[in-house]
């Protein structure tokens, strides 16, 4: 036994001791390149955001800040042959707002709602796909700026698989295809003082850009006036001013199928699962900014209703009694059109001459 094993060890070691062939093996295997499968039922688009914005709307008394973080969703179809719409614009599933009111006069108040909307981010959306400049093709570092009529347009940057483009819109007509769907305001005329995008992607493997290789993107916009009248802000004539700035992180991606587009179209999900998800590269919040979330989220807003005084001006004149008047004469219309009062008029009339008849036979009997 003892002789076996030593045999044994000695054969081991004589094998470990070989030198090797002159051939490798590593020879024989070629190396594969990456493959993507994606299925034919998978043709939409579907992309998760966390979206942070601060806005503020002024006038030459009164200014409202908004501080606002929101979770929103892209649906985009991957062909233009897909029997589905979708969106490009961010639609909000959750968001939490936070106001600060101040004047000249001393006011500084806060509050998480205000009626007053004035922010450009829900505007701003995903960028068509747009094929690279030619000097950033087959080069893994490399710069590009397309000149507008006034200023830069557009720089491109790109290092290895990585690309940055920021844009001007107002340095040039031609710009406004970044955002088509502010074409109104532009109609109209609306005076911007500034407006400029930036767009970033990620894993550029191909000569153009996509929504599926976007990262984020973050937008400035000022302006003067915002399309149409703030109500009961400020004074007929005067003008008022609206600002912008807002980031977008894209936070998935994930190609889905028609069906499960149309549910989340309907909005068939729990809301309350959702949630606001902030990012790990999103940077901290300015001290001005957690001020003002510690004074929202503080607020008592039972006791705050309770210690305001009522506005007099807005108490009726009525009596208390229900004005009856307005509400027969809906009431009237709406028989009307639906044909009950004909209805009830014609069984009223059959009603009555039933009646009528019995009565009449009634008295006929006692004369007899």
């Amino acid at each position: 036994m003892i002789r076996a094993l030593m045999t044994l060890i000695v054969l081991v070691f004589s094998v470990l001791q070989m030198k090797p062939q002159a051939y490798s093996l590593s020879e024989n295997v070629s190396e594969l390149p990456e493959v993507i499968v994606e299925s034919r039922r998978h043709l939409v688009l579907h992309i998760l955001a966390y979206v942070r914005e601060c806005s503020s709307l002024t006038t030459y008394d009164d200014t409202v800040f908004l501080f606002r973080e929101k979770m929103v969703d892209y649906m985009l179809p991957s062909d233009k042959k897909v029997k589905f719409k979708g969106w490009s614009t961010p639609r909000i599933l959750t968001c939490k707002s936070y106001y600060r009111f101040t004047n000249r006069n001393g006011l500084d108040s806060v509050s998480d709602a205000s009626h007053h909307h004035f922010s450009w981010s829900d505007w701003i959306g995903l960028a068509p796909k747009v094929s690279l400049p030619l000097m950033l093709r087959n080069e893994t570092v490399a710069v590009d700026t397309v000149r507008g009529k006034y200023s830069p347009a557009e720089i491109w940057s790109r290092v290895h698989d990585r690309i940055n483009i920021e844009i001007d819109v107002m340095s040039d007509s031609e710009s406004r295809k970044w955002v088509p769907n502010l074409a109104g305001f532009f109609s109209r005329n609306l005076d911007f003082d500034t407006f400029k995008l930036a767009y970033n992607y990620n894993n550029v493997i191909g000569d153009s850009v996509s929504a599926s290789d976007l990262e984020g993107y973050s937008f400035h916009i000022e302006s003067k006036g915002r399309g149409h009248e703030m109500f009961r802000f400020n004074k007929l004539n005067e003008p008022f001013f609206v600002s912008t700035q807002a980031d977008a992180y894209i936070l998935d991606k994930e190609f889905i199928t028609i069906k499960e587009a149309r549910k989340w179209d309907k909005g068939v999900f729990d809301i309350d699962e959702i949630g606001i998800y902030e990012p790990m590269d999103a940077p901290e919040l300015s001290s001005s900014t957690l001020s003002l979330i510690n004074r929202v989220n503080n607020l008592e807003k039972d006791s705050i209703r309770l210690d305001s005084q009522p506005d007099y001006k807005m108490l009726s004149d009525s009596n208390g009694r229900r004005n009856f008047k307005i509400g027969r004469r809906a009431l009237f219309l709406l028989k009307q059109a639906t044909g009950i009062t004909l209805y009830k008029t014609r069984k009223n009339i059959k009603d009555n001459w039933n009646r009528f008849r019995k009565e009449q036979m009634l008295r006929n009997s006692q004369k007899e």
